[in-house]
């Protein structure tokens, strides 16, 4: 299928690892130009080397403002026609586990930043009538996962503003949706796993296999694929849809809406 993304760029924040990369992939195998956002200078000049004249490096923390403006700046230089707002949750916790420094972390690197990228880029959307805004959360704001309150609590926050912007604008062909994954191989659920097996005091292979027998499905996600999705969401062909939540979780959630 032709996305009609060739020589279009997209911003993809955690370009070097689970998602982020899975998408950026999938955008420079469409034809497209990725500015990529990561922490790990060594796995950015990487995909720079790999994907030469298709992949412009960023290293920074997408959480501060710092990177924030230079990712701007860069969206600017290549005219931007999507975004993918992606990073790392907080670590997994219960309620009674929590301090209020984890919460206001948890502000921080779950909504704070989303907030300040998305009103930073959406000018740049407007002026051009045109813009994809794709937000990488949890299928924990469809269902409630054990030891997640942080993250459950915050990514709810990032959804009612999606669905409220979605509203907002809908008229400017500027689209936003959001992709609520479960258990996908990747290095966050490894860490999830891993501390499931600790708390638990079982080996990783116990904890994984008790994992995998609470997916319907009995396997882990493949983070390609949810990285060619959210590269269709990204182009052109996802014109008429703003303002949903895609769950790619095997049969997980059990909700109805």
């Amino acid at each position: 299928m032709d996305l009609r993304i060739k020589n279009q760029t997209f911003l993809i924040c955690g370009a070097t690892s689970g998602f982020g990369k899975s998408t950026a992939i999938a955008l420079i195998n469409e034809g497209a130009k990725v500015v990529g956002v990561a922490r790990n200078e060594r796995r950015l000049l990487a995909m720079e080397k790999k994907y030469v004249g298709k992949f412009i490096p960023l290293k920074g923390d997408i959480h501060t403002s710092t990177t924030i403006d230079q990712a701007y700046e860069l969206a600017l230089k290549h005219n931007i026609s999507g975004v993918l707002i992606n990073a790392g949750g907080p670590p997994a916790m219960s309620f009674d586990e929590t301090k209020l420094e984890n919460w206001d972390e948890a502000y921080r690197t779950l909504l704070r930043w989303k907030v300040e990228l998305t009103q930073k880029l959406l000018p740049h959307f407007k002026s051009q009538n045109y813009g994809r805004f794709i937000y990488i959360e949890s299928s924990s704001v469809k269902q409630p996962i054990e030891n997640l309150v942080l993250s459950t609590s915050l990514r709810l926050s990032v959804v009612g503003m999606v669905k409220t912007l979605s509203q907002e604008i809908s008229d400017q062909h500027i689209n936003f949706n959001i992709i609520a994954p479960g258990s996908h191989a990747t290095p966050a659920i490894e860490r999830l796993i891993k501390n499931k097996s600790e708390m638990a005091g079982i080996s990783y292979e116990q904890a994984k296999d008790e994992w995998i027998k609470n997916i319907p499905m009995k396997k882990m996600g493949n983070p390609d694929y949810l990285g060619a999705m959210a590269a269709w969401l990204l182009s052109p062909l996802a014109e008429f849809i703003t303002g949903q939540i895609y769950s790619l979780e095997g049969g997980s959630v059990k909700s109805t809406l």
